[in-house]
């Protein structure tokens, strides 16, 4: 039973990849455009959650499937034409099915009639069966080639004669493979004469009943296509010798079906008898390769290379080109003990730093070799958790389309950085916030399209979403090509409900960053989409939780750009360690330039603003941390301290003055806002070698500090360093 279970966890998981695949597809799919390579692979997805559910018992699931599948097959038949009721149709199938794959995976039972509404419009489109509509061009199979079935059979095609033999590897029970389902399978496609050979049954003696002996020779009379009969088998083609031989009815020169079919235990269906012509053989190899299956539920696989790609609720390694299925919670566990390796580490090299120089060279040097390799294991365990935007990213086609139709403005999503890999954690909670930007560009940004040519744009608006990789952190951008922030509504609005005093002066910037307050909305009126006032501020919040920050970007008529900025990693960093006054902190090392001591006429103060220093030829702003965060004690002149320069997000640099530079170390990331509170100018915390907690500094934060001249009570610091039990 608990084998069983994990095969249909194997399924479950696949099952998730094979919908997601086919919404991408469906969305793509449109009148005028019709792709038969992926509308052929929206079809194999459906056909593989179907046949993996039927093995299962999901009787429901199958026959919604089966229903879907029709569609899908006339579609790629070019018997029904795509139109956009069609798609529409199919879009609201395939979530269907994948609610009813959660039903079969929670064990629980669907409403009465809940896919009704779905089945009828399936079978109305499958009514319209016929000529594609006018202007709609039909698609063609790659080359240029008339369209057929993947095996050259039309399906116009007459009854005819089809052979199959069936011979399933020995430990296909194994796998949690029936051969009786392939051959029930069999007998709904036509009639069917099968033949069961036991000539490889051994001694009694010898039996092992967990293996298979038997053979089977089908002769079926059928008008269904090759495909459809490969299909049947698709599950077991790896491990099994399946050969299909069809035979032309009308090309026969006498004698029945029965005498035509070749000796089961022969050596394959040459002497099939006279009058019968093999018009197609069609070999599945006896999978020689040594993949283990994972059941009826198994990967399907590519070209037989045993490949199967993963997703869900599973992480996955890649070992030499295979890939295996890992349960996040064991990778989870792997990252925690690997953080606890770095601090173990970091307090060891704290404790031999007080060894006598020259002596107990060996240890030393093994401790050395100690750290690179944590280093090297650290950077293994944060690639394995890594995984690409694109997982995210491939749902927003899904709400551009809905939001469109809602809204009646056309709009385009272009999308760049798909690959840009980030933390899992990260990747997880991108979600709501990049929904809720694209709902609010889409709404509120985008002109409608009369609007839109009245003021010289195209009538179709544009959203760009890209991610990449910069300073150490990830960037995520949201653009429209839209109206732009409506600055004095949303002054009066603000105004209005209270959030700032009237006669308030407030920069562009303080007015765009309005729209982040709770509660704070532009709507006229209240919408499915927006006007509640719940949409920016959770987008501040949920970024703000992972130790990011978002910042807005506007220009009247031109459009806005919503930027967030998120770390790569919520687990190890390599970070600088450096104090001010008694206070340690570190800096993360992908935002360091260098470190150096100012001379007296390197530093310059423009009046009422700054301090500034020149470095390599421009002027960089100084930031005097124990001035920010009130901290006694510490070296005030940045001539007798150092300057320590950081870059920021946006490419500038910032000089950020400290007592001293102690060293470079790795850390080990906690949360400061789950274990304390949040701390502006702080990203997380840290135990450092010594056994004290440091808090790592967010560069960004700092500077908006600096630019806005606030600073935090003395006592802050110090709580955020002395009372932080969790860690």
């Amino acid at each position: 039973m608990e084998d069983l279970q994990q095969f249909k966890q194997t399924y479950f998981d696949e099952s998730g990849e094979f919908l997601a695949g086919a919404e991408a597809g469906l969305l793509r799919l449109a009148p005028g455009n019709v792709d038969l390579d992926e509308v052929n692979g929206i079809f194999r997805a459906v056909h593989s959650i179907k046949g993996g559910g039927g093995a299962f018992g999901f009787t429901e699931l199958v026959t919604f499937a089966h229903e879907f599948e029709t569609v899908m097959d006339g579609v790629r038949s070019c018997t029904i034409a795509v139109t956009d009721d069609l798609v529409n149709t199919l879009i609201r199938a395939n979530d269907v099915l994948g609610q009813l794959l959660t039903h079969a995976r929670d064990g629980t039972t669907p409403p009465p009639g809940f896919a009704d509404p779905v089945v009828a419009a399936l079978r109305r489109n499958a009514l319209v069966a016929g000529s594609p509509a006018a202007g709609d061009p039909a698609p063609s199979a790659p080359g240029g080639t008339p369209t057929e079935t993947e095996t050259g059979t039309t399906a116009a095609d007459p009854a005819r004669i089809v052979t199959i033999r069936f011979q399933p590897k020995a430990d296909l029970l194994m796998t949690g493979n029936d051969p009786t389902f392939m051959l029930r399978a069999l007998t709904h496609l036509g009639a069917a004469e099968i033949e069961c050979d036991v000539g490889g049954l051994p001694a009694l003696a010898h039996l092992e009943p967990e293996l298979l002996y038997l053979q089977w020779l089908v002769t079926l009379t059928t008008t269904a296509s090759l495909a459809e009969i490969e299909d049947v088998f698709e599950f077991v083609s790896d491990e099994s010798l399946v050969e299909i031989t069809e035979h032309r009815a009308d090309t026969r020169a006498g004698g029945t079906a029965g005498a035509a079919v070749a000796p089961v235990g022969g050596t394959g269906l040459e002497a099939a008898g006279p009058g019968l012509t093999p018009s197609q053989l069609t070999v599945y190899g006896s999978a020689a390769t040594g993949a283990a299956a994972t059941g009826t539920a198994a990967p399907t696989t590519a070209a037989g290379t045993g490949k199967s790609s993963t997703a869900g609720e599973g992480g996955h390694l890649n070992l030499g080109g295979h890939t295996i299925r890992v349960d996040l919670d064991k990778i989870d566990r792997l990252v925690n003990m690997v953080g606890e390796m770095v601090i173990t580490q970091a307090m060891v090299a704290e404790h031999v730093r007080d060894l006598p120089p020259g002596e107990f060279q060996e240890l030393l040097e093994g401790l050395e070799q100690l750290a690179q390799h944590t280093r090297e294991l650290r950077e293994s365990v944060m690639s394995i958790r890594a995984q690409p935007v694109g997982s995210v990213f491939s749902r927003m086609p899904r709400l551009v389309r809905e939001l469109s139709g809602e809204t009646g403005k056309d709009v385009v999503l272009v999308t760049a950085g798909e690959n840009t890999e980030v933390d899992k954690t990260v990747v997880e909670n991108l979600v709501d916030p990049l929904t809720h930007m694209i709902r609010n560009s889409i709404d509120h940004g985008l002109e409608t399209p009369e609007d839109r040519v009245a003021a010289g744009k195209p009538r179709t608006g544009t959203v760009h979403l890209s991610a990449q990789h910069r300073s150490g952190r990830i960037v995520i951008e949201v653009t429209d090509d839209g109206r732009g922030i409506d600055r004095p509504k949303v002054l009066q609005t603000a105004i209005k409900r209270g959030l700032i005093q009237p006669g308030v002066n407030l920069s562009d910037d303080e007015i765009d960053n309005l729209i982040f307050v709770p509660g704070f909305s532009t709507a006229d009126k209240v919408s499915s989409i927006s006007g509640r006032g719940v949409g920016m501020d959770v987008v501040r919040r949920n970024v703000t939780s992972l130790g990011g920050r978002i910042g807005v970007y506007s220009a009247p008529g031109q459009g806005s750009r919503f930027v967030l900025s998120l770390p790569l990693t919520l687990a190890v960093l390599d970070g600088m360690v450096i104090s001010v006054g008694p206070e340690r902190f570190v800096l993360p090392l992908t935002n360091i330039v260098e470190s150096l001591r100012p001379k007296p006429s390197d530093l310059h103060g423009l009046v009422n603003k700054c301090d500034v220093i020149m470095a390599r030829g421009e002027y960089v702003r100084l930031v005097y941390l124990h001035q920010l965060f009130g901290i006694p004690g510490a070296v005030g002149d940045a001539t007798k301290g150092l300057v320590v320069l950081v870059e920021t997000e946006e490419g500038g640099r910032l000089g950020l003055v400290v007592d001293e530079v102690l060293g470079q170390q790795q850390v080990v990331i906690k949360s400061l806002e789950s274990n304390y509170r949040r701390l502006d100018g702080v990203a997380a915390a840290t135990i450092l070698g010594d056994g004290r907690v440091a808090l790592i500094l967010d560069v960004a934060g700092l500077q908006e500090m600096s630019q806005h001249a606030r600073s935090l009570a003395p006592r802050q610091i110090a709580d955020a360093s002395t009372q932080l039990p969790a860690l």
